[in-house]
């Protein structure tokens, strides 16, 4: 996968997507696989905001049962059976565990009936040929069959817990990058640092965007029959920055950070309910993931930053409703912060309760504004769909008969995986010397490609940070994922910055790396290690 600008410049597409977080990569692949001719634009890096910065979990929303949202939910255990399906190296099983302490016999039934329906509602959850990806039903466990499982759980009047299943993304990030590689294997014009800067726009419909290389500060034109505009959190003030007048797109943007400490279960994660929300207890890479927070943030996208205030405020949450958890700061090994952008409806102020449903805007009938599309709110989980649904109203504006949509049955680039357990035994054979769980999730099928990387130097076989990493990772995600930046590769091309600072010697040699195929001086290498060292920085004061 190259960044073909001059094909950008040159061609005509189908179909523009301006944005290239897993609403925007999801679409693509599947308007390329459609047969439409796709460009997929990204002003920095693919899935370096939103769509990296979550909690790492393809759900379906058990607590969007509260507000009878039971077609979203349906939507959502649907879509997760799916993921399990096409990307099985990157989306498996979790167990949840949620403590009760002294609620009552009225709350443990309440509950009990909302685990039912969801059992209900996932009724296809064992339709999956891999017995290791299916899910058993909702149980109970009495106070002490649960602390035997997760001793963390005891503490004063613990009743017991209740034990269902939902899925982990190993690296959404690189989920969302397998999506775009899908895209571009079928022949969309795929760039990230191409900045959409505004829209053609000629008598009333918009038929492409003005754009920046970002790198080497050419500017061009992208001609389109159509425009998407997937950008998230940025949709809105895009829009009204491009067209110069609001829009129908009305945003509500949630500000939610996670936390990565020490391992505090032992393989369970913890949905825990509390008066104001919930919070995880997320097990990750052998540490937990600790979030999230649900909070409205009005300023402007770009300075979204984790606040000591913020680690603060979800540690005391946690040590009040955990109380062995015992948290401080010093626990703190890595943080980041992410928005929601949420379907705004009329009223609504409250980011915690609102939808997390999605929203395809029209704006030749809202704004007057002909070929040009928003696709707005949504969740991770469901964005295979939204991608769907967003091709479907597409289809009958083109000329000619698209394809069937086949993304629910086509596996991404490397996930062909028939038995993941064995799939992940072969490589405890063929690689015992490496991490090789860590590297099979990250690329599934795609690791011997990866590996070959190595042939012409040996040396790039050995790992290159504690987090099991090795070298034939960063020049393969140079040459063929089109990583062009250092915080590309450490923080969303591999695992090396995604449980915190690497050690000090990890960046300069893993600089070195990208320097042999991108060209850098000295004083590029320096900017870049610098530029990545602030993502282990955090914010001021809110």
């Amino acid at each position: 996968m190259k960044r073909d600008l001059s094909r950008l410049a040159d061609a005509t597409f189908d179909l523009l997507i301006i944005g290239g977080g897993i609403t925007g990569a999801a679409t693509a692949r599947d308007a390329a696989l459609r047969g439409l001719k796709v460009a997929l634009i990204e002003s920095g890096d693919f899935a370096h905001a939103t769509s990296a910065h979550n909690s790492k979990l393809i759900h379906g929303g058990l607590r969007y049962l509260r507000n009878f949202e039971l077609g979203l939910v349906r939507e959502s255990l649907r879509e997760r059976r799916i993921w399990q399906r096409i990307a099985p190296h990157m989306v498996s099983a979790l167990p949840f565990l949620v403590p009760l302490y002294g609620t009552g016999r009225g709350a443990r039934m309440t509950l009990a009936v909302g685990l039912t329906l969801y059992d209900a509602l996932s009724f296809d959850r064992t339709w999956l040929a891999d017995p290791a990806q299916r899910l058993p039903a909702h149980g109970w466990l009495g106070a002490g069959a649960a602390v035997q499982r997760e001793p963390s759980l005891a503490g004063k009047d613990f009743e017991g817990a209740f034990l269902y299943y939902d899925a982990q993304m190993y690296a959404p990030e690189r989920l969302a990058l397998e999506c775009v590689l899908a895209a571009a294997d079928q022949g969309a014009a795929c760039a990230n640092y191409l900045a959409a800067e505004g829209l053609l726009l000629r008598g009333g419909r918009v038929e492409g965007a003005q754009v920046r290389d970002r790198e080497s500060g050419a500017q061009f034109d992208i001609l389109a029959s159509r425009t998407l505009l997937a950008a998230g959190p940025w949709s809105d003030l895009f829009l009204e920055q491009a067209l110069g007048q609001k829009t129908a797109t009305r945003l509500l943007r949630s500000k939610g950070i996670h936390v990565v400490v020490p391992a505090m279960t032992r393989t369970d994660a913890l949905t825990v309910a509390t008066p104001h929300g919930h919070f995880f207890v997320l097990p990750w890479r052998g540490h937990t993931l600790l979030g999230t927070t649900d909070t409205a943030f009005d300023a402007h996208p770009d300075q979204v930053s984790v606040t000591p205030r913020d680690i603060e405020t979800l540690f005391a949450q946690v040590n009040a409703f955990l109380p062995q958890s015992d948290l401080k700061l010093s626990d703190v090994e890595h943080f980041y912060a992410g928005l929601r952008p949420l379907v705004a409806d009329e009223g609504t102020e409250d980011t915690y309760g609102a939808s997390r449903r999605s929203e395809l805007i029209d704006h030749g009938k809202t704004d007057g504004i002909a070929e040009l599309y928003s696709a707005v709110g949504g969740k991770w989980t469901t964005s295979r769909r939204l991608a769907e649904q967003i091709v479907d109203h597409l289809a009958p504006r083109y000329e000619r008969p698209l394809r069937p949509c086949t993304t629910a049955r086509t596996p991404l680039p490397g996930g062909a995986i028939t038995r993941i357990e064995t799939f992940l035994e072969q490589y405890a054979r063929e690689l015992p010397e490496l991490n090789h769980a860590h590297l099979a999730r990250l690329y599934g099928t795609r690791l011997p490609e990866v590996l070959s990387a190595s042939e012409a130097s040996p040396n790039l076989l050995k790992p290159i940070a504690p987090s099991g990493d090795i070298g034939a990772q960063v020049v393969y995600a140079v040459q063929h994922e089109m990583a062009r930046t250092l915080e590309d590769v450490v923080m969303r091309r591999t695992g090396i910055g995604q449980l915190g600072a690497p050690p000090s010697p990890v960046l300069p040699d893993v600089a070195r790396l990208m320097a042999a195929e991108l060209g850098w001086d000295e004083e590029r290498q320096s900017a870049e290690i610098a530029a990545v060292g602030r993502n282990f920085q955090l914010g001021g004061e809110a």
